[in-house]
């Protein structure tokens, strides 16, 4: 039967978020109905909420979750009730060309629930990133649903459906960062310092967190940076030479999403070094380089998608590592809150006040 519970929902474009009955469809075939446990509060949701993604308001925020299955469709074999699960974005179809090509971390056509939530009055909702996760239960498709180690708590476990997941993914799979690299990671939030951690883990010696915010500064050197950098005070680029013996970084990563701080990333790499876009750009902006300096100095300018991850692969990988005290995702979680501390929450990330607030449920 279907579920009536509440939920955050952006009405209109930048309306302050409110909570609404939601009611959520009974799972169809390929569907499953997930008890939300918890959900951080992702850049994304603000996205959503500002109308910088798609206009299909009203929207059902959240989705960066974790929870307990609670009831499937018909055919569902991948999950059953009482998995404990995490909520991704990305539910590879296994047939595009990404998929066939043995690329499923890029597929093309990744699915959601076909059916939609509403409001209490019939109104249909947009899910977040087609998950929809600040309400008690929500509906996805199967396929969004990762199992993982239920040892984990879901207030850390979450956090790898969206942001985190993102900057380790940036480093360890699209930066492809080993033992020995040194690093530079320009924007220390949340996703710049996931993927401080993941150069920590992967070994780089050199690993250098560069920002604005003296606070920022400080987490990054929490999560294994080996030098920081405040680029309001000292040239950035110039700063990571001489870190590096005058070269440059040979990982660099981008957590901003500026033309400005790309371009200081791009300078910072030694040659035939990487660069690593994970930062989201706005769609008014423009990049200029000289050509030939991207033809002279070699390597690879690269865009990180989810951190090029495959939920499937590497949400248990990173649940494991937690559980070992390897990777420290509970260092992410600045502060808890209910449902009602949403639109707070924003507030706080605009102000760069906390890594991750998370909801609980």
């Amino acid at each position: 039967m279907p579920i009536e519970t509440q939920g955050v929902v952006a009405l209109g474009k930048g309306r302050p978020v409110s909570l609404e009955t939601v009611v959520v469809p009974e799972p169809g075939p390929g569907e499953a109905r997930v008890e939300v446990q918890a959900c951080g509060v992702c850049h994304t949701d603000l996205h959503y909420r500002e109308g910088g993604i798609t206009d299909d308001f009203p929207f059902l925020l959240g989705h960066e979750a974790a929870g307990i299955v609670e009831s499937v469709g018909p055919d569902v074999t991948s999950v059953a009730p009482g998995d404990f699960v995490i909520l991704n974005w990305r539910a590879v179809c296994g047939e595009c060309r990404a998929c066939l090509r043995g690329r499923p971390w890029y597929c093309f056509n990744t699915h959601n629930a076909k059916q939609k939530m509403t409001l209490a009055d019939g109104t249909p909702l947009t899910p977040a990133l087609g998950i929809g996760a600040f309400l008690q239960h929500t509906l996805v498709a199967a396929g969004q649903c990762t199992k993982v180690d239920p040892r984990a708590p879901a207030m850390v476990a979450g956090l790898l459906g969206c942001g985190v997941m993102a900057g380790l993914g940036a480093a360890l799979n699209t930066g492809g960062v080993r033992h020995g690299d040194s690093v530079a990671v320009f924007g220390c939030g949340g996703v710049g310092n996931a993927s401080i951690a993941a150069a920590h883990l992967a070994g780089a010696t050199t690993i250098i967190g560069v920002d604005v915010d003296v606070r920022k500064l400080q987490w990054a050197q929490d999560f294994g940076a080996t030098h920081v950098v405040n680029s309001r005070e000292t040239d950035p680029v110039e700063a990571i030479r001489a870190l590096t013996g005058g070269f440059g970084a040979d990982v660099v990563i981008e957590a901003v999403g500026s033309p400005q701080v790309y371009e200081q990333a791009f300078y910072a790499r030694d040659l035939a070094g990487t660069v690593v876009l994970v930062g989201v750009p706005r769609p008014d902006m423009q990049l200029t380089l000289p050509f030939l300096e991207v033809f002279g100095r070699g390597g690879a300018l690269k865009s990180s998608w989810y951190g090029d991850c495959l939920p499937s692969r590497d949400f248990p990988t990173m649940i494991d590592l937690y559980l070992q005290g390897r990777l420290p995702l509970e260092k992410f979680v600045t502060e808890t809150g209910d449902l009602g501390d949403v639109e707070e929450a924003f507030h706080k990330m605009e102000r760069g006040e906390v890594l991750r607030s998370v909801i609980m449920l």
